[in-house]
């Protein structure tokens, strides 16, 4: 619904009538916008599982999440990640791993390796920052890590572009009004 402002102009009366503006629509606007929504979604996960293949990491971007890896890498740093079977681990490599019994990976770098002439590899992990070793945070009674455990191999990093992701999962309220703030400014924009 428009109204007549005093000169003549015309100025909304909701901008957040999301349902006005959808019993406006044909039925081939609708199936418009849904199929233009769908093809934004499909094409993400077309990305994300284009570079999962191309790097042969599950997870090819990661979030720092904690001051561990100091001076190395800092809180809300993006890393790229590869995970290519073939290459060996080495003492030094930065790897990211996964922990059973932890949902979130861990970045840290490996300090010592073991290979057996059958191929095998364990090593050892530790934060930069930390004073010990990580036995303490693998599952317990496991001394070393596997090359199962490894979810890739930091190969670059943005520095502090993943604190919009740290500040959306510390403070939930902050994601859910930037999600509002987001949705008003499309109706908005719509609408003009």
């Amino acid at each position: 619904m428009v109204r007549a402002g005093p000169v003549g102009t015309h100025l909304p009366t909701s901008g957040l009538d999301i349902f006005g503006d959808l019993r406006k629509m044909n039925k081939r606007q609708l199936y418009y916008q849904v199929l233009n929504f769908a093809m934004i979604v499909s094409s993400a996960l077309m990305i994300w599982k284009g570079l999962i293949v191309l790097t042969g990491s599950e997870s090819p971007i990661v979030v720092v999440l904690s001051g561990s890896m100091e001076p190395a890498f800092h809180r809300g740093d993006l890393l790229f990640l590869t995970n290519f079977r073939e290459d060996p681990i080495r003492a030094g490599e930065i790897v990211v791993f996964k922990v059973e019994g932890r949902d979130i990976p861990i970045v840290h770098r490996v300090i010592k390796v073991h290979e057996k002439e059958s191929g095998d590899i364990k090593f050892l992990t530790k934060g930069d920052n930390n004073e010990v070793d990580d036995r303490g945070l693998y599952k317990e009674g496991q001394n070393w890590l596997e090359k199962k455990d490894v979810v890739g191999r930091a190969r670059g990093f943005l520095p502090y572009v993943g604190m919009v992701t740290i500040i959306m999962n510390d403070y939930p309220k902050f994601k859910y009004a930037l999600l509002a703030v987001m949705g008003a400014y499309v109706l908005l924009k719509r609408e003009s």
